[in-house]
């Protein structure tokens, strides 16, 4: 596992240990890496979580990023997205954009990546139906992990590392 640069832990380490400092209960378990969907499906528990596919954007300007998180088992429509939010084109971060907001590497993409974000830049979009869900998952910011957290908790986790979100429907 990669170590995190600023304290000597791993990334998947770092987000533990948030989570258990601020008192969040999760699940975790580890398996082999799964950088797509489809490979980290082999791999995952049937716990009853919905298992999120998380998506990392920017404006066409370059100044607006966006983490955008849905059930992995749907497709999300980016230009409908694009409408919505009239920023014109979105196309995928760059990995240096990634690195630079979110501490992160393609196929690592996760909402835990938000503790990274000091300055809150980043703006996290979770789909609608994301709220009708007792559990999710998501990997500790390392493809060779799964974090199950309750939706109450998890939203918890995001009002303490303070990144503005909204549930918003994507499909």
């Amino acid at each position: 596992m990669e170590v995190h640069p600023a304290n000597d832990m791993t990334r998947a380490e770092a987000v533990l240990a948030f989570l258990d400092g601020h008192g969040l209960p999760y699940d975790c378990y580890y398996h082999p890496e799964g950088k797509t969907i489809e490979e980290a499906k082999r791999y995952w528990r049937n716990d009853g979580s919905v298992h999120c596919k998380n998506l990392f954007f920017r404006n066409h300007k370059g100044n607006r990023h966006y983490l955008v998180c849905f059930d992995c088992d749907h497709d999300l429509a980016i230009h409908d997205l694009e409408h919505r939010l009239h920023q014109g084109k979105l196309s995928f971060a760059s990995a240096e954009r990634m690195m630079r907001y979110l501490g992160l590497e393609p196929g690592s993409v996760s909402p835990f990546g938000l503790i990274n974000d000091k300055e809150h830049h980043v703006h996290l979009f979770l789909d609608a139906q994301l709220q009708h869900s007792d559990m999710l998952s998501f990997h500790p910011n390392d493809c060779r992990g799964t974090v199950v957290i309750s939706r109450e908790d998890f939203e918890r986790y995001l009002a303490m590392v303070g990144n503005t979100y909204e549930y918003i429907i994507l499909y």
